[in-house]
């Protein structure tokens, strides 16, 4: 099954700071109600709701089933994968969302960086645990497309829901980026 792909309204849901900060404290908290997402991160819990709903309409998050009391609603990741058209597919106002996306997500993933190499001394054994390659390969477009395709396929053999994963087991921030060298000619 492909994941879907994004359209305007769904990269515009992502492409808010709000909503992409609740999503990282889903990922570090696993279940979370809106008013224990509201102090952690410094707003109301109305916007913390409305922001709920609003990626909650896009399939990113959902209830957590019997969890809430009363009013009480529970939240977690949904792990719904989507697919962004490629740049000769986009319209001017996606290109711009997945733009505004894409520098939300690389400011955050440095900053995690950033912090997790001024911890990383005292992470224990964890201090080692920065796999870490830089390469290049030749590839046609479709060869391309295929690696891409097993790289997702390995990440979703290891993404398991936190009763399935095994003790001691932490979160590992993966990402993958490749691009066409633009210094050489073709």
């Amino acid at each position: 099954m492909t994941d879907p792909i994004a359209n305007l309204a769904t990269a515009k849901a992502l492409a808010n700071p709000v909503r992409q900060r609740i999503l990282r404290e889903l990922e570090i908290l696993g279940e979370a109600t809106s008013t224990v997402l509201a102090d952690r991160l410094g707003i109301t819990t109305g916007g913390t709701s409305y922001n709920l709903r609003v990626l909650a309409e896009h399939g990113f998050v959902e209830e957590v089933p019997n969890r809430g009391r009363g009013r009480e609603r529970w939240w977690r990741l949904s792990r719904l994968s989507v697919r962004f058209p490629v740049l000769s597919q986009q319209s001017a106002e996606l290109r711009a969302a997945i733009e505004k996306l894409n520098e939300l997500w690389l400011t955050e993933d440095m900053e995690t960086f950033a912090r997790f190499q001024m911890r990383r001394e005292r992470m224990g054994e964890w201090s080692d645990a920065l796999p870490y390659s830089r390469g290049s390969v030749r590839l046609s477009l479709d060869e391309l497309s295929d690696f891409f395709e097993e790289y997702l396929a390995l990440l979703k053999r290891y993404q398991r829901a936190p009763d399935e994963t095994p003790q001691g087991a932490r979160t590992m921030l993966t990402r993958f980026i490749a691009f066409p060298d633009p210094e050489e000619d073709v």
